[in-house]
């Protein structure tokens, strides 16, 4: 019996260390950061935000998963014995983790969203400006 809780143990300590990087783990990289504090214009905020709402989707896909599991495991409690609860419970706080790691995720691809649309705004306001501008010096030199 202590063999194979050995072994579980060591089998699920090995397919941690070599997973990959969660979403939640590649929103807060320095990557992630570096771009969002140099995106300067209305594509980079696009992509941003298109960045942030597939996180969130695979968030909500994800807490989906553990809701499921967590039904599971509230059904059928007598295959875990001893361990349901603690089963019960790391899929309830996983289904919160992700449910609200989604939320910051749709918060943050709004931002961006606004954020672009503003700069665009702006960037249509420097073009009309810019025109506006050179039709007045135009306007000017010919009267001169």
């Amino acid at each position: 019996m202590k063999t194979s809780t050995f072994f579980a143990a060591f089998s699920l300590g090995i397919l941690a260390s070599c997973a990959q990087m969660s979403p939640h783990e590649a929103v807060h990289s320095i990557n992630v950061r570096r771009t969002v504090q140099n995106a300067r214009i209305r594509t980079d905020h696009d992509a941003l935000a298109k960045f942030f709402e597939d996180v969130a989707r695979e968030m909500e896909t994800k807490a989906a998963e553990q809701k499921q599991l967590l039904e599971h495991y509230e059904e059928k409690s007598y295959l875990y014995g001893r361990e349901a609860q603690d089963l019960k419970s790391h899929a309830a706080a996983l289904v919160r983790k992700y449910h609200e790691t989604a939320e910051e995720n749709i918060k943050e691809a709004a931002a961006h969203r606004l954020m672009a649309v503003e700069q665009a705004q702006h960037e249509s306001t420097g073009r009309d400006g810019k025109m506006a501008g050179t039709a007045v010096e135009k306007e000017n030199q010919g009267s001169n």
